[in-house]
C-alpha cells in the first residue's frame, strides 16, 4: 500500500464544505457523545478496527473497509478489541460532486451507511487518490481546490464500480449481535413504557449490563436512546403530516405535551411547532451538529 502524509491534520477547502484528516491513534478511544453533521462522512480504515453505531446498528468496520454515511444520520465510535487504528476521515458536500454522484439514492437505497469491502487493488487505488489529495492539501499549489473535487470524484467513481459491497456490516462478535438487537427491539416497541429492567429481562440478562455495553458501543444511555428514537420519529411525522401536536406526542410515546415539548427542544434546538415551520420552508433544518470524530 501507499505511504500517506504526516497524519492528524484537518483539511480544509470550499468554507469547510470538504475537509480530510488522516489520522492514528493506540489505545482505547471513543467519542464522547454521538453526533451528526450536515455532511456526508466517508471514512477508510486503513489498519486496526472500528466499532461504528449507525441507523440503529453496531457495526464493525476492518482494515481496507470504507463506511459512508448520510448528512445528519446520527453516529458513533469506538474501540472493538484491537485498540490501534489508521484511517481517512473525509466530510463534505454532495453538491461539490457531478450531478450523476449527488443523489443519496445511490450510495445509500433509503439506509443510514453503506459499507464498501474494498479488493486489494481497490484499496492501493483509493489510497493513491486520498494520498494526492491530502498532498494537494499541504502543498495549496496553484488550482489545489480544483484538483483535489478532480481526485475525490475519482474516488467516488471508484466506490461506484466496486463490486464488494456489505450493507449489513459483518460481525461474529455476539455482543454486537446483542446491542444491535436490544437497538431494534427498542425502534420497535418505543411507542410503549419500556424499562432497563423489562427489555433486559427479555434478553436474559442483567439490567446493569445490559446497561454498561450499551452505553460502550452505540454512546447513548439506555433510556436516552429510547428519547432519540421518539424525538427522531416526532421528527418525521411533523415533517411529513399534518397531524396536531399533542396526536404526535403521543404517537410517538409522550404522555404529557410539556414533557414532549421540552425534550424535543433539548434535542432538536426548536420546539415542535418552530421544528414544522422550518422543515417546511427550508428541507434540510440545521440543528445540532458536529462534535471531535475519532
Amino acid at each position: 500500500m501507499t505511504s500517506l502524509t504526516s497524519p492528524n491534520h484537518k483539511y480544509q477547502i470550499e468554507e469547510g464544505r470538504y475537509s480530510i484528516q488522516h489520522m492514528k491513534r493506540k489505545g482505547i478511544t471513543a467519542m464522547p457523545r454521538p453526533h451528526s453533521h450536515d455532511l456526508t462522512e466517508l471514512y477508510y480504515l486503513m489498519q486496526g478496527e472500528r466499532v461504528y453505531f449507525v441507523d440503529d446498528r453496531v457495526i464493525t468496520v476492518h482494515k481496507g473497509e470504507l463506511i459512508l454515511i448520510p448528512g445528519r444520520e446520527l453516529h458513533s465510535t469506538a474501540s472493538s478489541e484491537v485498540a490501534e487504528f489508521e484511517r481517512i476521515l473525509i466530510h463534505y458536500d454532495p453538491a461539490l460532486l457531478p450531478p450523476s454522484l449527488q443523489n443519496e439514492a445511490i450510495w445509500f437505497h433509503d439506509r443510514g451507511y453503506r459499507l464498501f469491502k474494498l479488493t486489494l487493488r481497490e484499496q492501493d487505488e483509493a489510497e493513491i487518490l486520498m494520498n494526492r489529495i491530502l498532498e494537494e492539501c499541504r502543498l495549496q499549489r496553484s488550482y489545489y481546490e480544483t484538483s483535489i473535487i478532480t481526485l475525490f470524484t475519482e474516488l467516488m467513481i471508484l466506490l461506484q464500480r466496486s463490486e464488494n459491497i456489505s450493507q449489513a456490516g459483518g460481525t461474529k462478535h455476539p455482543l454486537h449481535h446483542l446491542v444491535t438487537d436490544v437497538a431494534t427491539y427498542i425502534r420497535d416497541h418505543y411507542r410503549e413504557a419500556l424499562t432497563l429492567e423489562e427489555t433486559a429481562g427479555n434478553f436474559y440478562i442483567s439490567p446493569s449490563y445490559l446497561s454498561r455495553v450499551f452505553h460502550r458501543l452505540t454512546g447513548f444511555h439506555f433510556r436516552e436512546y429510547i428519547v432519540h428514537v421518539r424525538v427522531r420519529e416526532a421528527e418525521r411525522l411533523l415533517a411529513g403530516s399534518t397531524g396536531k401536536i399533542q396526536e404526535i406526542a403521543s404517537a410517538v410515546g409522550f404522555e404529557h405535551l410539556s414533557h414532549f415539548n421540552k425534550t424535543f427542544k433539548k434535542s432538536t434546538g426548536l420546539t415542535p411547532l418552530q421544528y414544522r415551520k422550518e422543515v417546511r420552508s427550508h428541507p434540510s433544518p440545521k440543528l445540532k451538529t458536529d462534535v471531535h470524530h475519532p
